[in-house]
């Protein structure tokens, strides 16, 4: 652990033993872009969040999280909380359209949507549980992707290794059991019972969860979790070949850079670049979320 500070005053900046890189309420500085965009019109929210949710399966295939068939993101609809949206089965994340998007209710039935209607059974026994045990979760993300795949064989959480891995601090979960394909319910609720509170899952020989109130929390979320994965998989292999242990971040100083990187708000606003560059595979552009215009 880093030494503690000595409690100093600075003219907008402080710093105490508790967060001796100063306050982390200054990572984020909250206003109108801050949080996701207010709608009065539920209808209108709906087709909003689609689109979003349009452009995140295209930021997924940017980043190449998407094997074969496998992976689904969810998004509860505004009008219908009992019900969400997910990509339909069999249909490449870089090809999904808003008119492609499925909805579907709690109780696996496909009720609204595109030309291809066919659901991917496990996404509806996780993401339906997940949905429902947590009322804040406006979307879930996962995915089989390689670095995640990867850490989720070795039967061992993240270590705090960098100031990126620390916005998963006492809030990343180690889901060690694997039962086959999960096509059961009662899987799904075991999911998300582990899941608790917290913001992402490691599913034991499977991959990588993601939960978040805003969609763009979520995919930034999944995106900087398959990175952390990428990291502590090399420092792993660079410490078992040079003999020398791994140094860490202490646990005062990762619960600091939680407060300032880990919060809804971090997530969402984290999220907003990775929207910008996809964007414009729909040939469009947004003012940080908001204000849709054509290029």
């Amino acid at each position: 652990m880093a030494p503690s500070a000595v409690e100093t005053v600075g003219a907008s900046v402080s710093k105490t033993a508790k967060n001796p890189s100063g306050d982390p309420a200054l990572a984020f500085i909250p206003d109108e872009t801050s949080t996701p965009p207010i709608f009065e019109d539920k209808y209108e929210e709906r087709a909003y969040l689609k689109h979003r949710l349009a452009i995140a399966f295209r930021i997924f295939a940017q980043f190449n999280l998407s094997e074969g068939v496998a992976g689904h993101i969810t998004l509860r609809d505004p009008v219908d909380p009992t019900s969400f949206w997910v990509n339909p089965f069999g249909m490449h994340f870089a090809l999904i359209r808003d008119e492609d998007l499925i909805r579907v209710d709690h109780d696996g039935k496909v009720v609204d949507g595109g030309k291809n209607r066919r659901l991917n059974y496990a996404a509806y026994a996780i993401h339906a549980e997940i949905h429902k045990a947590r009322p804040d979760v406006v979307c879930a993300a996962h995915s089989h992707s390689v670095y995640g795949r990867a850490m989720c064989a070795t039967g061992r959480n993240l270590e705090m290794l960098t100031q990126d891995f620390c916005t998963f601090y006492n809030d990343l979960v180690l889901y060690p059991t694997f039962a086959g394909v999960v096509l059961a319910a009662e899987e799904g609720r075991h999911i998300a019972k582990y899941l608790g509170q917290k913001k992402a899952a490691l599913l034991g020989n499977h991959g990588l969860l993601t939960a978040s109130a805003s969609i763009e929390g979520a995919v930034a979320w999944f995106v900087l979790l398959e990175k952390c994965c990428q990291v502590q998989l090399a420092a792993d292999a660079s410490a078992a070949g040079t003999g020398k242990p791994l140094v860490l971040i202490g646990e005062e100083e990762a619960q600091s850079s939680w407060e300032a990187l880990g919060k809804e708000s971090g997530g969402y606003f984290m999220g907003l670049p990775l929207f910008q560059v996809a964007e414009r595979e729909f040939g469009e552009s947004t003012f940080m979320g908001r204000g849709l215009e054509p290029l």
